[in-house]
């Protein structure tokens, strides 16, 4: 009633029997059940998902070379791109010694729940989790039929209890900011802010740089971890890059 739709209506949306509801019907039900922004953006990104033919193989996230010399060029401030599903797709070699769950080819959710060591790097780690499950959410309501997703929301589910908690609330949100506190093997404890960007060419794909606060023991720190990745020169920039990841990989 609340909507201005019939109940007859209503019950053939939630039984999936009409798979066609128009934006305003859309927009009259997220106000009636209270949805915010985010809850309303992902409810119309299913109702589309829902209208287009089942994928059978998963999207390709790609880098483009140009935003990837950008990336590995910045070398006073961590810079990570990730993909719709939180796969570390490139990272300078300041955000690897920062963290070694933005090595690019891992996954934050994995490196989040399943890896002992991100509740170590995390001190604010049910925060840093909920947010990450809410944002996986959040992203996967355009392609929720993609193999990737589903492969990856299985096998967290099947070993992480904590995850199949969280996902099991639904959450839908994204950060676009804020700041993160870590415990670094190198500096111990530093925060640090960051922004998000997204990619306008690839739109699914996200930047976050963070940074510090001029002036503050933070700062140093960072200084400090840039010489630890070999970026005291410009020089220096592709060489640490290239041979971090061996470093720190496990």
């Amino acid at each position: 009633m609340v909507a201005g739709v019939s109940s007859p209506y209503y019950t053939r949306l939630e039984q999936g029997r009409d798979r066609n509801p128009s934006p305003q019907v859309l927009d009259a039900i997220g106000r009636a059940l209270g949805l915010d922004e985010p809850a309303m953006t992902y409810m119309h990104r299913l109702a589309q998902a829902a209208q287009t033919p089942p994928r059978t193989k998963s999207l390709d996230e790609l880098v483009s070379p140009q935003l990837q010399h950008i990336v590995e060029g910045w070398t006073d401030r961590p810079a990570v791109i990730v993909g719709r599903y939180r796969d570390v797709l490139s990272a300078n070699a300041l955000a690897q010694v920062l963290n070694p769950g933005f090595i690019p080819g891992r996954n934050l959710l994995f490196h989040t729940f399943l890896d002992p060591e991100g509740r170590e790097y995390y001190l604010d780690w049910h925060e840093i989790a909920e947010g990450a499950v809410a944002g996986l959410r959040a992203a996967a309501g355009t392609t929720p039929d993609d193999p990737h997703f589903i492969e990856l929301v299985g096998e967290l589910s099947l070993k992480s209890d904590d995850f199949r908690q969280i996902w099991a609330r639904q959450d839908v949100g994204a950060r676009i900011s804020g700041h993160k506190r870590y415990n670094n093997p190198f500096v111990g404890l530093i925060t640090l802010d960051y922004e998000t960007f997204t990619v306008n060419a690839c739109p699914d794909q996200t930047l976050f740089l963070f940074h510090a606060e001029p002036g503050g023991p933070d700062e140093a720190s960072l200084r400090l971890l840039g010489a630890i990745a070999g970026l005291d020169g410009q020089s220096d920039t592709a060489r640490g890059n290239g041979e971090l990841g061996d470093r720190l990989d496990p």
